[in-house]
């Protein structure tokens, strides 16, 4: 247990992981919101955890405040968030479960290969894939704050968003997967 709080939980202050912790700190808050249906604060919310996710990254490589909590906790909070707002939008009936349980599942399996990946002391960087799929996420997302506003139109554009952005997280695991792959392989031959 010292050595993961060596690794994880020293040097943790820095700008890019206060705004991961308050991305995470704001999914309670979302949730609460969300659930007494005061949507535009709920989407103010998420907006800003969002802002958060784009600006948390830039600023630890740009001021190579880059830590190991910071490659844990990071995608984690982006994870939770976006989980967390398709649940409140499956339980209000906007999105399908079957595609909710799906990109859980997708997720679920992210966060344990990356757990395992930086167990190894690897870290398997977002690619131009995954960045797509996060960012198609939170445009279905912010869609489906107006889905019954477009329920006359026969398949509503968040939900239009939303395939989109299965098949690219799909795509991205594949991406990754291979990535990881590829430098366990090459650790053994080394």
């Amino acid at each position: 247990m010292s050595s993961f709080r060596e690794k994880y939980l020293t040097n943790i202050w820095n700008v890019p992981n206060v705004l991961t912790m308050l991305r995470m700190a704001l999914i309670p808050v979302f949730v609460v919101l969300f659930v007494h249906e005061l949507d535009k604060w709920a989407l103010v919310v998420f907006l800003l955890a969002s802002a958060t996710d784009a600006l948390d990254g830039y600023l630890a490589r740009k001021n190579h405040q880059v830590t190991a909590f910071g490659k844990l906790m990071d995608p984690l909070a982006d994870k939770l968030m976006v989980c967390t707002a398709l649940i409140c939008q499956g339980v209000r009936g906007v999105f399908p479960w079957p595609a909710i349980v799906i990109v859980f599942l997708k997720e679920s399996l992210m966060i344990v290969g990356g757990i395992f990946m930086l167990s190894r002391n690897v870290v398997v960087y977002s690619d131009i894939l995954g960045k797509a799929a996060q960012f198609t996420f939170i445009a279905a997302l912010v869609l489906s704050f107006w889905h019954f506003e477009f329920a006359a139109i026969s398949l509503p554009l968040d939900r239009i968003f939303l395939v989109i952005a299965v098949v690219l997280a799909f795509a991205a695991l594949i991406s990754y997967a291979r990535s990881a792959l590829s430098t366990i392989k090459d650790m053994k031959q080394k």
